[in-house]
């Protein structure tokens, strides 16, 4: 009985999480060899604010979104500052 711990930064939408966790189950029986119905997948989401590595803090190094979104929302105040200047 596979049981998978994904660990996210918060934010993504519930049919994001949907296809994900159907992705992984249906990777893991193909894989695994066993039935989706003994795969177990859990996931926990966390603030930015409260992940780091490289010892910075991801809300600092990515901004508050998600996946691309904090990433682009940085780098977009970033280019607004600029432009500014």
């Amino acid at each position: 009985m596979p049981y998978i711990n994904l660990k996210l930064a918060k934010g993504r939408t519930i049919e994001q999480k949907k296809r994900f966790v159907k992705a992984i189950t249906k990777e893991a029986v193909e894989i695994l060899n066993v039935k989706a119905e003994w795969v177990t997948v859990v996931t926990d989401e966390y603030d930015r604010s409260n992940w780091a590595t490289g010892g910075e803090l991801h809300s600092i190094k990515f901004g508050e979104g998600c996946g691309k979104m904090g990433v682009e929302e940085k780098v977009g105040k970033e280019l607004l500052s600029l432009k500014e200047e």
